[in-house]
């Protein structure tokens, strides 16, 4: 399977680095399985760093391998288990069980705004996960760990 990252430069060795905001699914190197997801990312990248050239970092990944060696949360779609998931990491308040690789779901610029109404009350979560759900959400594979890391096999790199 090919995992895209979107970036301002090739990332040939993943790392996990230190978010300065709470992300989805906490602190991780993020990865999606949609190439077109990858670009916009790497394009909302260079707008907000103002340097480096949109690329895409293309993965090869051994799924049966990755899904027996660690531990994996996957997330079907957006429900009432994803959405606390990701409203506790996005507060940086998530403690609960650390895995080595998150799937599921994009928050995308839409769901934030849908997140953040359910974070400060004005939604409920049945109102919160009734508007996802009619959302196109593409995934996001987070690798959570030195050991998930080590299962993403750098490809090549483009420029968009």
């Amino acid at each position: 399977m090919k995992l895209y990252h979107g970036s301002n430069q090739a990332v040939e060795k993943p790392q996990i680095i230190a978010a300065v905001r709470g992300l989805d699914f906490g602190r991780g190197f993020y990865t999606t399985s949609n190439y077109e997801q990858a670009v916009r990312f790497t394009k909302n990248v260079v707008k907000r760093k103002k340097e480096g050239k949109c690329t895409v970092s293309v993965y090869n990944i051994n799924e049966e391998d990755l899904f027996k060696n660690c531990s994996v949360m996957k997330f079907e779609k957006p429900n009432e288990e994803w959405l606390d998931f990701v409203s506790l990491n996005r507060r940086s308040a998530y403690n609960g069980k650390i895995y080595d690789v998150v799937i599921g779901p994009v928050a995308n610029d839409t769901v934030y705004n849908v997140i953040d109404l359910y974070i400060d009350g004005t939604f409920s979560k049945d109102e919160a996960i009734k508007r996802l759900k009619v959302r196109d959400l593409y995934d996001q594979w987070t690798f959570c760990s030195e050991k998930s890391i080590d299962f993403l096999k750098f490809s090549n790199s483009e420029f968009v």
